[in-house]
């Protein structure tokens, strides 16, 4: 096949032929890897599941038809663990005035308080999970404002979405408040029960540093003990080297022996503490077992901006020292046309192809696909996601690119996406969809 991917048939036995795949992405096979980390591979699909992953070449298993894929880079579908799907696609109504973390801050409340009804929520989570969909996300993690009457808003909406989306996208949700509130018995009780009713058991909150801030965190700590959840914060999202509460996470979760997952995400100030510092913190980050997401697009569009100053850092945490650490990383897509970002659209290759340049993946190693897809997936205990592996879902992203350089050069808008091994329809939703919100005509 030499013109695209569009004409893969829907036959229940095939094989995808002369394909690259990133070795870290590749289970239960033994193969060898070029110089950018990819390994030439056949992939034998019966019945929508993997049956076999083997060297390019190798005699294959009998299959009604083979796709010869010239070389072309092939992904798992791919898993985005930080997401705001509830904020999606405001920009229109409500924009940053100056592009500061407060100017976002400020007017999301804004317009969450004048506009998030549930009919108003439920069309822009549809929306945002439409093109996520399209673009080849398999699971995805979305947090949710959670204060005052929201909470009775867009939990239940999002449980009715995770179960309509059950199959194409596995969908979870962790509650989004400043630590302050956690100090308020009627607010944690609130969320913990929006949590246990319609949520995936993950709790979680935006910690910054505030005088009470260990109090607040054992709070968290003992509400996610006794509810058997696992944890999701928000974390130091400054360019303040003063902001250290990553620091009091770790401890707090040594101090309790917790036993769950905890994913902290933005972590900024890290990146601008002296290097005794950062190098303690990352010790007690790899000791309380915390994964970190960093969210290079969102953090380069707010960190360090300033009127008429050209900015001097690109806003992401120090992710290199922390994976050197032993500590697992990912990158994910964050904020999407709202005011804590004007831009993006739940790409994940997008995330891949701008985190290479904003965070230098590149001259740093092969296995930071790893970041959108196997370790997001393990956080989120997505068993199967992530990967490609004899006996899994023939859930695979399929391009013309044939090395890196080829991959990152394009946005790779000729992908093709399996979904159980069948060509889903790619196509995105147009924007204009979300015009009646907007006030505007459609």
């Amino acid at each position: 096949m030499t013109s695209g991917f569009a004409s893969l048939p829907g036959t229940a036995s095939f094989r995808l032929s002369n394909a690259r795949a990133p070795l870290c992405l590749l289970d239960g096979a033994s193969l060898a890897a070029d110089r950018d980390g990819l390994a030439k591979v056949d992939i034998g699909v019966e019945h929508g599941r993997i049956v076999s992953i083997l060297p390019a070449g190798t005699e294959p298993l009998e299959a009604s038809a083979s796709f010869d894929l010239d070389g072309g880079i092939v992904l798992p579908r791919l898993v985005d663990c930080h997401v705001h799907l509830d904020k999606g696609h405001i920009w229109p109504r409500r924009r940053n005035p100056d592009g500061s973390f407060m100017g976002a801050l400020s007017n999301v409340l804004i317009d969450r308080e004048a506009n998030w009804s549930a009919d108003d929520v439920r069309a822009r989570m549809e929306f945002g999970l439409r093109g996520a969909f399209a673009h080849g996300t398999a699971a995805m993690r979305t947090h949710l404002d959670s204060l005052g009457k929201q909470i009775g808003i867009s939990w239940p909406v999002f449980a009715e979405l995770k179960a309509e989306w059950a199959g194409r996208i596995a969908l979870q949700a962790s509650p989004l408040f400043g630590i302050q509130f956690a100090l308020e018995p009627g607010h944690m009780r609130a969320v913990t029960a929006a949590v246990k009713a319609h949520g995936d058991g993950i709790f979680g909150c935006v910690s910054h540093m505030i005088p009470e801030l260990d109090a607040a965190l054992d709070l968290v700590f003992r509400t996610a003990i006794e509810n058997g959840f696992d944890l999701d914060f928000h974390v130091d999202e400054t360019n303040d080297p003063e902001a250290r509460s990553l620091e009091n996470i770790a401890d707090a979760a040594i101090r309790h022996g917790f036993a769950g997952k905890i994913l902290c995400g933005h972590c900024c100030s890290l990146a601008v503490q002296q290097p005794d510092d950062e190098a303690r913190i990352i010790s007690k980050v790899r000791e309380a077992g915390i994964s970190v997401v960093s969210l290079p697009m969102c953090n380069m569009y707010l960190q360090d901006r300033a009127p008429g100053r050209t900015p001097r850092w690109r806003g992401v945490t120090a992710l290199h020292e922390l994976k050197a650490a032993g500590v697992p990383v990912m990158i994910a897509s964050d904020n999407t046309r709202d005011p804590f970002y004007a831009y993006g659209d739940l790409d994940l290759i997008e995330v891949l192809r701008e985190g290479t340049r904003i965070l230098q993946f590149d001259h740093s190693g092969t296995d930071w696909a790893n970041a959108v897809a196997r370790t997001p997936a393990a956080i989120m205990g997505t068993t199967g996601a992530g990967v490609l592996s004899p006996g899994g879902a023939a859930d695979v992203i399929l391009t013309r690119a044939r090395d890196w350089t080829e991959f990152f050069a394009r946005p790779q808008t000729d992908r093709t996406v399996l979904v159980n091994g069948r060509a889903i329809d790619t196509t995105l939703p147009d924007h204009r969809e979300l015009d009646h919100l907007m006030g505007r005509s459609a």
